[in-house]
């Protein structure tokens, strides 16, 4: 250990000989591959005595991770960049990531125009320029007001001629043509007045910033569909056909309206990126009075489970959405057979016997340009022959494949014979074992699109090379070609979504399961209490535009908060009680406050709460040092009392003899000063006959799985970057007695509202206890955080309307901390 941690120091200080700062070269040195290449580009090119500058070393270093993610490129393509980077040709890390591509495909001597061109060396644009390219990309995409200003910005980055336009020039071209055109840009803000128990009001009755309004919400969500990416997408039968009948019968099928889908592969738990695909083909569908299909893609019958299935559906429903049909690849599967049979009789297709790994060669992974498979030219007949001997099971898997007849010469690999049709030994959940071939994604995905007539075929951006062979597919059998359409994923920072990775954080027990509150699969962020409602304002104020998404969990975490703020009620709740005696009080005192559940939103209620002689308060709202900053209990020292009649004073406290920690605040009722407190704090009451205070067997607060916004970047694994104390797990909070009762109410109205909904459904796939858990019952604990009911909660009135009111033996009560009230909030330790 102790030579390892030498060596590592040693090429820190070799790294910083050539520029890198300590951060910089302590980074590099983390990665063992990539800094033995830094060492090597370092020695072999008398680096520590070339005069980098700070942005050169930089450029050098990036050089040694793309290297390192990269195979054969050689000694002399090598010294290429790292001359051009000491000329100053290559000037960002994205050209310096392009040129180590480029030579993946290319040996020196290379043409050097063509380098430049690739790697954007010299790369110039001028303002006009510039400008003329703004104007276009707002004509073409109808953008109306500054509310698109970052999904036009999106948008320009991804036009080919400014790949390497300065993305500053490019912001501010924007911004200046936007003024141009729509004028100054508001910047008015509603007054916020703060108050001296620190809670915010605003002025002339707005809500506050961080409220949520339903009004802003819906009318933002029709924006999303009616301007930018999805605004300027082609109207039903505006897609172009190889023969003009196709279109014809396809608008005669659908009436002209929208046909969406969202298919997703039933090999795993959706995840939060996921929302957004189901928010815009639902949505845009919806919007447009069109039709969505749940279609499950499923053509992999070794990965796909029931559960899988099953909860997708669930999924959708729970975010409020409701299929047209939900169907699945493999109701279609004799009809993508027999245009399989079709591709090879029109000399499009063939059988291949290659291994994977010839295949690969082949396809160009070691060489400049593709090379055609020794059965390519292969007679019709005899591919005819060899794919029905695969589909009787004549092959076992990997000994033939039915591969597309693409055009190798094309630049893009998508078009370099993509397999159609692959052998797998596993039943099909649906077609059990009817079938020993499986037709591929790339095979099915545009012929199923064709056959339900979808006039948007939306997806993410990474399907972008697809569209071609998607297209190519469609033309070569002479059916119906639906759009595909590309817009940016969602990726929130700070989180993991690979299956794979997550199958190992469930199965390693770094997590309690799929559902477990720390992930972003959409099971977690249910269970954890996030309304389906704040995740679907969420992705829709992000937008959609052809721009990724890469979002920080606390703009998440707030945009939930802003949901809550407005629509749920508010508890008395003591995290962490200390008992208080309120000395000049009768033992048999007691005095029933009436509060409202919310003070802007009376539609929600009121809850009766007992004010007695002892009440407890939250141990952080107590001290025995005053000072002038501090405004909440202490000795001597005068508090109100939330929505109680009348402030306390600390007159003594006891503490216990061993560990020297106060165990109880007695206090004097000022009931004869009339004087406003300067602050106010939460408290619930000990009053036995109405079940108060009601006790929390277990509240947990979550706080991030992960320490750095990149946990794929860790070494040597992403499981390096866990946060070891992510969940904190607190025994014996204290909430008010009207706990009760909203739980009972928010379970009856939520079920209620499930089965209105699911009434008006044609054919549900649901029922009303699929949409409606426990986590249903959300509350903010007053100057606490936003809670829910954990599905490990047992509480009988919530199964048993008979059961009554208050606990019974049995019951066990679990939080989850949905979000803080505060972005700033708990912080992993």
């Amino acid at each position: 250990m102790a030579a390892m941690a030498g060596a590592a120091e040693n090429s820190i200080d070799l790294f910083k000989s050539i520029g890198l700062p300590q951060s910089k070269a302590a980074e590099a040195a983390k990665n063992p591959k990539s800094a033995a290449i830094l060492r090597d580009l370092i020695d072999s090119h008398n680096l520590a005595l070339a005069g980098l500058s700070d942005k050169q070393a930089v450029l050098v270093s990036a050089l040694a991770v793309q290297l390192s993610k990269s195979q054969n490129i050689g000694a002399g393509e090598r010294t290429y960049v790292v001359k051009a980077v000491l000329e100053e040709k290559l000037k960002s890390v994205d050209q310096v990531n392009v040129a180590a591509k480029y030579f993946e495909t290319h040996s020196v001597p290379v043409d050097e125009n063509d380098f430049n061109t690739t790697c954007g060396v010299g790369f110039t644009i001028t303002d006009v320029q510039l400008g003329q390219h703004v104007k276009e990309y707002i004509d073409a995409n109808s953008v109306t007001n500054w509310s698109h200003l970052g999904a036009v910005i999106g948008g320009i980055k991804n036009i080919p001629a400014l790949r390497w336009a300065n993305p500053l020039d490019v912001k501010n071209a924007v911004e200046r043509i936007f003024t141009e055109t729509f004028g100054a840009k508001e910047t008015t803000k509603p007054k916020v007045k703060k108050e001296a128990n620190n809670v915010a009001d605003t002025s002339e009755g707005k809500p506050p910033a961080n409220e949520y309004d339903p009004m802003q919400s819906a009318k933002a969500r029709k924006v999303v569909f009616e301007e930018g990416f999805l605004g300027a997408l082609h109207k039903p039968g505006g897609n172009p056909q190889i023969h003009p009948h196709l279109r014809d019968q396809h608008l005669a099928a659908t009436g002209g309206r929208v046909y969406t889908r969202f298919p997703p592969e039933p090999n795993g738990y959706l995840h939060i990126g996921h929302c957004k695909a189901i928010f815009v083909n639902f949505g845009y569908a919806a919007h447009h009075s069109g039709m969505c299909y749940l279609r499950f893609d499923d053509t992999n019958p070794e990965k796909e489970e029931g559960r899988y299935f099953d909860s997708i559906i669930e999924v959708i429903y729970w975010l409020g959405f409701q299929p047209w049909k939900i169907t699945y690849s493999s109701d279609y599967f004799d009809e993508l057979y027999n245009l399989a049979e079709e591709l090879i009789k029109r000399d499009k297709a063939y059988v291949c016997h290659c291994s994977q790994e010839q295949i690969k060669a082949d396809r160009g992974e070691k060489l400049s340009c593709p090379r055609a498979c020794a059965h390519r030219s292969r007679p019709v007949e005899e591919s005819l022959e060899e794919f029905r001997r695969m589909k009787n099971g004549y092959y076992r898997p990997k000994e033939a494949f039915l591969r597309m007849k693409q055009d190798l010469t094309d630049g893009n690999p998508q078009m370099w014979d993509l397999p159609a049709y692959r052998i797998l030994d596993a039943p099909h959940h649906r077609t059990g074992s009817k079938w020993k071939i499986y037709p591929t994604y790339d095979f099915t995905h545009c012929l199923v699109d064709s056959f339900e007539n979808i006039s948007h075929s939306l997806c993410t951006t990474e399907f972008i090379a697809s569209r071609q062979s998607y297209d190519w597919l469609c033309d070569a059998l002479e059916v119906y070609k639906p759009r595909q359409s590309e817009y940016g994923r969602l990726n929130i920072q700070g989180t993991i979504n690979s299956k794979r990775k997550l199958l190992q954080l469930v199965e390693e027990k770094y997590v309690s399961g799929w559902d477990d509150p720390r992930l972003y699969t959409v099971i977690a962020l249910r269970r954890r209490g996030v309304p389906p409602e704040a995740i679907l304002n969420f992705v829709s104020s992000l937008g959609v535009s052809t721009a990724a998404s890469n979002i920080q969990i606390v703009r998440f975490e707030q945009s939930v908060r802003q949901y809550l703020e407005g629509t749920v009620p508010r508890l008395l709740m003591v995290l962490r009680p200390l008992k208080v005696t309120i000395d000049n009080l009768p033992e048999d005192y007691v005095l029933m406050v009436e509060k409202p559940l919310h003070p802007k939103v009376p539609e929600l209620g009121t809850s009766r709460v007992p004010f007695t002689r002892t009440i407890y308060i939250d141990v952080e709202d107590f001290r025995l040092e005053d000072s002038k900053d501090y405004f909440r209990l202490a000795p001597g020292k005068t508090v109100g009392l939330f929505q109680a009649p009348h402030p306390i004073t600390c007159t003594s406290y006891v503490k216990d003899p061993n560990t020297g920690q106060v165990t109880e605040v007695i206090c004097r009722l000022e009931d004869r000063d009339t004087r406003k407190p300067k602050a106010f704090i939460q408290w619930v009451a000990e009053h036995s006959p109405s079940g108060s205070p009601v006790r929390i067997d277990e509240t947990r607060l979550f706080y991030p799985l992960f320490k750095s916004d990149n946990p794929l970047a860790a070494v040597p694994d992403f499981r390096a970057d866990i946060n070891s104390k992510s969940m904190e797990v607190i025994r014996g909070a204290m909430v008010e007695v009207g706990f009760w009762s909203l739980a009972q109410d928010s379970m009856v109205k939520a079920l209620e509202e499930s089965r209105a909904r699911i009434g008006k459904m044609k054919s549900p796939a649901v029922t009303p206890s699929g949409l409606v858990g426990k986590e249903c019952v959300r509350f903010q604990g007053l100057r606490v955080a936003y809670f829910s009911l954990d599905k490990d909660a047992r509480i009988a009135i919530l199964d048993r309307p008979d059961a009554g009111t208050g606990r019974i033996q049995g019951d066990y009560i679990v939080l989850n901390r949905i979000v803080s009230l505060k972005e700033d909030a708990g912080k992993g330790a």
